[in-house]
């Protein structure tokens, strides 16, 4: 940020502080507000860039102090899931075991089918004459493209190419929006 945007910081604050409001009237007073404007942004910019400076410090601080941690972690949740498969050997129905400091629990999972290759399903699915198996869905973007907007009876409708009106679309109103560039 430079001694100008420093200034023109200082005169957002004075007119903020104002009881009667600042108006633009004319092309002059609108260069001040984006001259204000660019400062505000330089500003942000420098207290983002700064706040993005220490999260990564911090993050990284913490990475550090988590590795040891998390390898303790690790290690005895390993040492635990060791004593815990000896016990279930011995006896198939210790499932749970409980001490006053927390629990080891096993759960079995049955054999099941995991998707690889979506394609290659898919393909399956179309040689062997699957139908049920597959989704249709609309191409909206391909759709939309295709569509026209009639007015009948004073309302607008949508129509298709053939002229037949396509239920379940609705018109969204013409409307403008404003943005601000600095």
């Amino acid at each position: 940020m430079n001694a100008l945007q420093q200034m023109d910081l200082m005169e957002v604050e004075e007119i903020q502080a104002q009881e009667v409001p600042f108006e633009i009237t004319d092309l002059n007073s609108l260069n001040w507000a984006f001259r204000k404007l660019s400062a505000l942004k330089s500003k942000e910019k420098d207290i983002k860039q700064l706040a993005n400076i220490e999260r990564d410090r911090i993050a990284e601080w913490e990475r550090g102090e988590l590795s040891t941690i998390n390898n303790s972690l690790s290690f005895f949740e390993n040492m635990i899931a060791i004593y815990h498969a000896k016990q279930l050997e011995a006896d198939p129905k210790a499932k749970t075991i409980s001490t006053p400091y927390g629990k080891s629990k096993t759960r079995k999972s049955k054999e099941a089918p995991e998707k690889g290759n979506e394609e290659a399903i898919l393909q399956h699915v179309i040689e062997n004459g699957m139908d049920d198996y597959i989704k249709n869905s609309v191409k909206w973007a391909d759709l939309k493209k295709s569509l026209k907007i009639v007015e009948v009876s004073g309302d607008k409708v949508v129509v298709d190419e053939n002229g037949q009106l396509v239920p379940g679309v609705t018109v969204k109103p013409e409307s403008i929006t404003y943005s601000v560039e600095v």
